[in-house]
């Protein structure tokens, strides 16, 4: 017989299912597919189809063209009173595309580097619920709904939580949530720092995102007086933006190495549990116990030509879609109190329905950038079709025509299930995703860069192979990254997979309820 814990741990399951993906294009007016289908047309068909039939126009005559007839061309121009008025058009055309094309420095990534972390603060399954009866901060019914989260989340036995959560009671003050920060930011910043071979005081850029534990000093004002880095730099703290903060960590540093000439960029992605774990007894908040874990990485950007050679990525996009001036998408994911004062996350029925929109309109906008033309054309036929019967089904773009990588964020399996099915992935292009949560579970905004490592670890990444990065935030926030391989990538001598990326993928257990 189901128990109401149980019943409870299928809402739930399903709440963590509602990210869902596929476009609802049922909500959306004809008037916007039309939009959209002229957009397409226009943008991707007639406009680059024409150009380069135009292109190929004047190549075919030029051949055609003999050196005598070249000559008299020249000398009948320089004969010409239009000549100067040419001469000065195609200077000025000239210096025009020269500033468009050198105004935005390509963007490089040269190395990161995540946490690996320490064994001693193992969590596995039977630790976890034996600190959750013995603090006596739980109810019964509270734990058994956590026990039956965990069998389901897709979370190994090797993931950690801070040191302050191994206390009975736990001991969540602001000196150990420091302490935690300290530990995962300065090693792996010393990692990376050891890697790339850059001083601290070389760094023009410190970007730092941390979304629920925001001290003063700033995380970034720890780094700087850590590494005593330069007075003049230029550092930034993002707060409160969810696991999708990585991806607006890097577009950040993308707008400002756009606009600052020959600098190094630091981002430093992270989420410090200590003082952000749920108490109570309320099951919309205990979910993000069960997922959460300790984890971060650290990036080392450049927009120097110098640092090509070296570099591992370029980054080609960054696309940020925000859905906050919807009231019910902005309290979807909202940090409250519940009724006893304890502080936690809730997620509302709002969720499923501002995840889509907010996944559907970036994959809108992204689409006609990396899609090849024959996918932008069957999709746009399948638009203007739906003008005619609603019923056709939608077109989901192939994406993998586009990119050879996905790293879809680890927020939780129940997520990773659906970006697999909604865009057709195989379950390859989301292993990294679902080893990630397996080994170091949601670390946030730096599963990102963990399941990036992974890929690495394996060998996969070959010269020319383009990765998609997609984050989930609360906010609510949906947004990518696209980087470009620049060369084969070796499998690094230093990972936090190295000790156990042989033994995976593993097989994941499905729980059956009776």
């Amino acid at each position: 017989m189901k128990t109401e814990a149980d019943d409870s741990v299928k809402n739930s399951t399903e709440t963590l299912a509602m990210f869902t993906l596929e476009p609802d294009w049922m909500h959306s007016s004809k008037l916007n597919y039309l939009k959209l289908g002229y957009y397409y047309l226009y943008e991707r068909v007639i406009r680059q189809t024409f150009v380069k039939a135009m292109i190929l126009v004047m190549l075919f005559q030029l051949a055609r063209f003999q050196a005598d007839d070249l000559m008299q061309l020249w000398s009948h121009l320089l004969n010409s009173k239009l000549a100067s008025s040419l001469v000065g058009f195609v200077f000025l055309l000239f210096v025009g595309i020269s500033y468009v094309i050198c105004r935005q420095p390509s963007v490089y990534l040269i190395d990161f580097a995540c946490f690996r972390p320490p064994s001693h603060l193992r969590a596995p399954f039977s630790t976890f619920i034996e600190h959750s009866i013995l603090g006596n901060c739980f109810n019964e019914k509270s734990t058994d709904f956590q026990t039956k989260i965990l069998e389901r989340s897709g979370l190994g036995e090797l993931t950690v939580l801070p040191e302050s959560m191994h206390y009975l009671p736990p001991r969540p003050n602001l000196a150990a949530a420091r302490r935690e920060g300290e530990m995962v930011i300065f090693a792996a910043l010393d990692e990376l720092l050891e890697k790339t071979g850059v001083r601290p005081k070389d760094i023009d850029i410190l970007i730092t995102n941390c979304s629920m534990f925001n001290p003063t000093p700033s995380t970034s004002a720890m780094i700087v007086n850590h590494y005593k880095m330069r007075s003049n730099i230029l550092s930034y703290h993002l707060s409160g933006m969810g696991c999708s903060a990585g991806v607006i960590s890097i577009d950040l540093a993308k707008e400002l190495l756009h606009v600052h000439r020959n600098k190094y960029a630091i981002v430093v992605s992270t989420e410090t549990i200590t003082q952000n774990s749920y108490f109570g007894n309320r099951r919309s908040m205990l979910l993000s116990n069960c997922l959460f874990r300790v984890g971060g990485a650290a990036v080392l950007l450049s927009n120097k030509s110098s640092e090509r050679s070296r570099a591992k990525y370029q980054l080609l996009y960054s696309l940020r879609t925000h859905k906050g001036a919807v009231d019910a998408s902005y309290r979807c994911v909202f940090q409250e109190q519940d009724e006893e004062g304890n502080n936690g996350v809730t997620l509302t029925k709002d969720l499923m329905l501002s995840a889509g929109d907010a996944l559907k309109t970036n994959i809108s906008s992204l689409g006609p950038l990396v899609l090849p033309l024959s996918e932008q054309l069957i999709f746009v036929a399948f638009i203007v079709a739906k003008l005619f019967n609603s019923k056709i089904k939608s077109y989901i773009p192939d994406f993998k025509m586009a990119f050879e990588h996905f790293c879809v964020h680890a927020g939780g399996k129940a997520v990773i299930d659906v970006v697999e099915k909604t865009l057709q992935l195989k379950p390859r292009d989301v292993e990294s995703s679902r080893m990630t949560l397996y080994r170091f579970g949601n670390t946030s905004s730096s599963s990102i860069w963990y399941e990036l490592g992974y890929i690495e670890a394996k060998g996969r990444m070959k010269k020319g192979d383009r990765t998609w990065q997609i984050a989930f935030g609360s906010g609510f926030k949906c947004n990518s990254a696209v980087w470009r391989a620049l060369r084969n990538i070796d499998v690094p001598k230093r990972s936090p997979w190295l000790d156990c990326i042989h033994d995976l993928p593993v097989k994941i257990p499905e729980v059956i309820d009776f």
